[in-house]
């Protein structure tokens, strides 16, 4: 038999848990008799029942299992965790406060079963959201496109099917500050998509708020490209190119052929060019260094040099 994990982050989701497992059991059980299953829930460090609720689910049903944390690590690492002590020959990742939906876990069996060994879950425009939440996605993403080295699908969320040989590799990664479906995107591998509109949430508030989601997105720049710290490094090249062409223009004009407009800066005027062409040598040191740093970046990832899918 073939074992799915349904691996679920779960922060202050005590009245959830209940109706996620009572919806989720039937439509596994669905897929036939030549799978099992298990859910694995990853406790969060959450400040209400949540523990209590998943230590009676475990007690009267041996397929489902809990990882409690000591405190609240977010939901990425908790992400992370599920994905370590998942057995599974396929691993799904969803979140339990039921906006995801549970009925589409049939069809990301039969796609994996097709042979892609990643599905992803693509979230359709939800009314739900605020403005600022759509306006600050397409952003992210408009930027996130332009500097990683991997595009990262618009609107693509965590629910998602990884096949057991993404999910080793993926647990060699080493990076602390993870987004973990761009570092999914990152290792490639066979992948689908799966278009679903967003359940309303059924209890509680989402855990992650504003500066949450801002954290996570400046996190995602560091981790998934090195351009932010190459920025420096190509303003100073601009700031030293403008400055030194105004410079020797002012220098020309003023001093040898006597061009008006050249002669119109005052000392004053050329001192502060002169200050703003050290301030570009500055910086275009600052984005060398930049360069040596960008290494030491990469060797203390530790990432795989390259990921192998299958050898003979």
């Amino acid at each position: 038999m073939k074992v799915i994990s349904i691996i679920v982050p779960a922060h202050n989701e005590a009245e959830n848990i209940p109706v996620f497992c009572e919806r989720a059991q039937p439509i596994l059980e669905s897929l036939g008799e030549a799978y099992s299953y298990e859910i694995l829930f990853v406790n969060d460090g959450s400040t209400d029942e949540t523990l209590e609720v998943l230590k009676q689910a475990s007690s009267r049903d041996s397929r489902i299992r809990y990882i409690d944390f000591s405190r609240n690590f977010g939901k990425e690492i908790a992400t992370t965790a599920g994905l370590h002590h998942a057995s599974g020959n396929a691993c799904i990742l969803i979140d339990a406060d039921l906006q995801h939906p549970i009925e589409l876990i049939p069809e990301f069996v039969n796609q994996w079963e097709r042979g892609f060994e990643v599905v992803v879950g693509i979230r359709n425009k939800s009314r739900s959201d605020s403005w600022i939440k759509k306006v600050g996605s397409v952003i992210f993403y408009a930027i996130l496109n332009k500097i990683v080295e991997t595009k990262v699908v618009p609107n693509s969320t965590d629910f998602r099917l990884l096949d057991r040989m993404v999910v080793n590799e993926f647990n060699r990664l080493t990076e602390v500050n993870r987004m973990t479906r761009g570092l999914i995107d990152w290792m490639g591998f066979k992948r689908t998509y799966i278009f679903f509109d967003a359940h309303e949430r059924l209890h509680g508030t989402a855990s992650y708020n504003f500066w949450k989601l801002a954290r996570l997105a400046f996190n995602s720049f560091v981790s998934l490209s090195l351009l932010p710290l190459r920025l420096a490094g190509y303003l100073g090249i601009f700031i030293t190119a403008t400055s030194s062409i105004a410079g020797f223009y002012i220098l020309l004009g003023k001093y040898f052929f006597r061009w008006h407009f050249a002669s119109t800066f005052s000392d004053a005027e050329n001192l502060a060019i002169f200050i703003v062409f050290l301030v570009g040598i500055l910086l275009m040191s600052i984005g060398l260094l930049s360069l040596y740093i960008e290494n030491i970046h990469r060797e203390v990832l530790g990432r795989p040099l390259y990921i192998i899918r299958r050898k003979s």
